[in-house]
């Protein structure tokens, strides 16, 4: 490590680059100028400071220098900080701190290269940076529970993220986007068929009911995405949502057909999508192809597009309207 010369690493990420190939660094060099081209630089804390002359106390320090070490190279990064667990900082701004398996530690001698490896293996098949960053921080616990540099097997990793995605307390659970992209990538890891739905879903009515039945039979595990109370504002106006966001996590929770619920605050579930990449994408028959958020995403990664039937005659705006009237 360290003694590649900026013409070597120049060449390198050229020839990545014309062949269509992310490239991950394990940076040795004191600022990351020289990975120019590279996807994502994982430096640990003290590579990080070095690099940045930024402290990384809290998420929001480790963000902040994250940021400023990507601005050198141009690409995302990733730190690996230990007991803190791990920070993704992405150039579109987006910020995902992972926090660390709660393990008993013997030595972390190896960690570090064990979490690279299994990132790396983990987006070569196929699966997001955010869910592949969750399997890195998965196969590090992993490791730093083992004496000397031993090797994190392929039984033991998958063991660790069936754990992880039981610990789901109930079907129909509210999680982070972070932990839904990690249980989620648990659940594909075994073949499961993942689905994914969205929308304000306030004031549950029959259509509602329709179309989350309708979802859940097209897979295995049925994911449902709401929008923040300040998402509804934006998109419904300032007098909804009627129920505010832990109401409609909770009505949403408890149908037999929900599997998992997650909150986005942007005006649409397109980064939600992109970090859980499901196989199916589920919206009402009132949306053409083109359309809908995301598509384009699902059928990238293989998966596809679905519009289910509606009931007509059900909206919330019309149950809102007519309780007012």
């Amino acid at each position: 490590k360290g003694v590649l010369s900026d013409a070597v690493i120049a060449a390198v990420m050229a020839a990545a680059k014309a062949k269509g190939v992310p490239v991950i660094v394990d940076p040795k060099r004191r600022t990351f100028e020289a990975y120019a081209g590279a996807s994502l630089v994982t430096p640990n804390r003290r590579e990080l400071a070095e690099a940045t002359g930024l402290p990384d106390h809290t998420d929001d320090d480790a963000a902040k220098a994250a940021a400023a070490a990507g601005r050198q190279f141009g690409g995302d990064v990733l730190v690996t900080r230990a007991e803190k667990g791990m920070t993704l900082w992405r150039q579109n701004g987006q910020v995902l701190h992972v926090p660390a398996e709660a393990r008993e530690v013997f030595d972390v001698s190896g960690a570090g290269d064990t979490a690279l490896a299994a990132l790396a293996v983990s987006l070569a098949g196929g699966q997001t940076l955010e869910a592949s960053v969750g399997i890195a921080n998965a196969a590090a616990a992993l490791a730093v529970a083992k004496l000397g540099t031993a090797v994190v097997t392929r039984a033991e990793l998958r063991a660790a993220l069936e754990r992880s995605a039981a610990r789901v307390e109930h079907p129909g659970a509210l999680v982070s986007r972070e932990d839904a992209a990690r249980i989620v990538a648990a659940w594909r890891a075994n073949g499961t068929r993942v689905v994914f739905t969205n929308g304000c879903f306030d004031l549950l009515h029959p259509g509602h009911i329709s179309l989350l039945e309708q979802a859940a039979r097209h897979g295995d595990r049925l994911v449902v995405a709401l929008n923040t109370d300040a998402s509804v504002q934006r998109l419904k106006g300032p007098s909804r949502p009627v129920q505010d966001q832990a109401a409609r996590a909770r009505v949403m929770g408890a149908l037999r057909c929900v599997d998992l619920v997650v909150l986005f605050d942007e005006d649409t579930p397109l980064e939600t999508i992109t970090a859980l990449l499901p196989d199916v994408l589920v919206k009402g028959a009132d949306y053409a192809p083109h359309e809908v958020v995301g598509a384009d995403v699902v059928a990238a990664h293989g998966g596809e597009l679905v519009l289910v039937s509606l009931v007509a005659g059900q909206s919330t705006s019309s149950l809102v309207a007519k309780a007012r009237s």
